[in-house]
């Protein structure tokens, strides 16, 4: 017997009982960001490697160690992207959306990196992102927090998640703090974990983010990012809180909170939850005004932000939100014979047309009425509708309810409104 091919490692299937789930927060999260005016693009899975070189970082972990790149054959070097925002700044910038224009923007779909797979961080992923393009302000800050805020409200998820806020300042008061951190923590590499290490040598505003308790307690005696803020950054987060603080949305100051990664600036934050063990971002982004021209656009402020499906999938499974997901049957369809099955699959096809939120299941290949109506009842539907040789010779079928205690009905097969209504009641 042949071997059976399997996925790859870290590249989950999502089965039909699974999608439900996924079709409703999609749903969810794409009705909210339409009612604050935001579109959908769409964009390639496939970039040049050189996109996400100049985005992200060349020493970052995402370039230097989790990217899916390979050369095609013109031995051009693409990559899997690993993320959304540059993908999104690239499509925008080549499709003339930016240049003196104000876009709000979103997308859904499958992000890769090469990562040790465990719950909650796969090789294959999904991400929703959003992204606003030419507003410079707190506000338009605030208006992407108050969004997530809203999809927690939407999803029930509101009393799991916590907002952490920080202000990174600009590239230059990153530089200046930069050295005060490294100065620092040279004099005391040998307490620091070996990732620290390893980042103080390519990029160590990183360390903050270490999960090594001794080197966040080494962290607590360092130079404070926020003492390098410029009184800019510092009035564009005060504003920001301002908006927050009125709208009742809590947050907590984290000076320590920077993100992975190099194109951001002033405004960051993330979504955090407890419920999710070492996983516990469901939602980051923050302001990057520098990238599009660092991708050879104009200069353009911009903010973002995205959020992880699989990780809010297991926060909706872990908190056990009743979400129904699974499609009601209205109709499971019954039929005896070809003639018999052909005039059932006519009937449920004008059923169909005139009622399109109906659900109807039509009974395909042989089997007894017992067994058909066995399968009929297994799939949860409401109600059997029956046609026999006795059925076909008078132009009628029968409706066998599933659900309740009734009689069986007989309605003629051309009286589409009176099945429809008794289904309805």
């Amino acid at each position: 017997m042949a071997q059976r091919t399997k996925a790859i490692r870290g590249m989950h299937d999502i089965l039909p009982e699974q999608t439900g789930l996924w079709q409703y927060l999609e749903g969810t999260l794409s009705k909210v960001l339409c009612s604050y005016g935001y579109g959908e693009i769409r964009m390639p899975i496939l970039e040049v490697t050189e996109l996400f070189k100049r985005s992200v970082g060349e020493v970052t972990d995402i370039v230097e160690k989790e990217m899916y790149t390979f050369a095609d054959r013109n031995n051009e070097s693409l990559t899997l992207r690993p993320e959304g925002t540059a993908s999104c700044v690239r499509a925008a910038e080549e499709n003339g959306l930016l240049f003196n224009q104000i876009q709000r923007l979103w997308y859904c779909g499958p992000m890769f990196r090469y990562e040790r797979p465990q719950k909650g961080r796969y090789r294959q992923f999904h991400q929703l992102g959003v992204e606003a393009f030419g507003m410079a302000g707190p506000d338009i800050d605030a208006e992407q927090i108050l969004i997530s805020a809203r999809f927690w409200q939407e999803l029930g998820l509101s009393e799991h998640v916590k907002l952490q806020l920080n202000s990174i300042g600009t590239k230059e008061c990153r530089a200046r703090y930069n050295v005060a951190l490294v100065e620092f923590l040279g004099a005391r590499v040998d307490q620091l974990d070996a990732d620290s290490q390893e980042r103080l040598k390519k990029n160590p505003l990183r360390i903050l983010d270490s999960k090594s308790p001794e080197t966040q307690a080494l962290l607590d005696e360092a130079p404070v990012l926020a003492d390098f803020i410029d009184e800019e950054s510092r009035d564009h987060l005060e504003q920001l809180c301002g908006i927050l603080d009125a709208n009742g949305v809590q947050y907590e100051l984290n000076t320590r909170l920077v993100r992975g990664l190099d194109y951001y600036s002033k405004t960051v934050f993330e979504w955090v939850t407890d419920a999710l063990g070492a996983q516990g971002t469901v939602c980051a982004g923050g302001r990057y005004d520098g990238l599009v021209e660092q991708l050879g656009g104009k200069p353009t402020p911009a903010v973002g932000f995205a959020l992880g499906m699989e990780r809010l999938i297991l926060l909706l499974e872990n908190i056990s939100m009743p979400v129904n997901t699974k499609p009601v049957i209205d109709l499971y369809c019954i039929a005896f014979g070809y003639e018999e099955k052909k005039a059932q699959m006519v009937l449920a096809e004008k059923l169909r047309k005139l009622y399109p939120d109906l659900v109807i299941v039509m009974h395909c290949g042989e089997g007894s009425f017992k067994n058909q109506l066995k399968k009929a009842d297994k799939s949860g539907a409401r109600f059997a509708l029956v046609m026999g040789e006795d059925e076909l010779a008078n132009n009628v079928v029968a409706l066998k309810p599933l659900r309740e205690r009734s009689e069986q009905e007989r309605f003629a097969t051309n009286d589409l409104v009176a099945i429809a209504a008794r289904i309805a009641n």
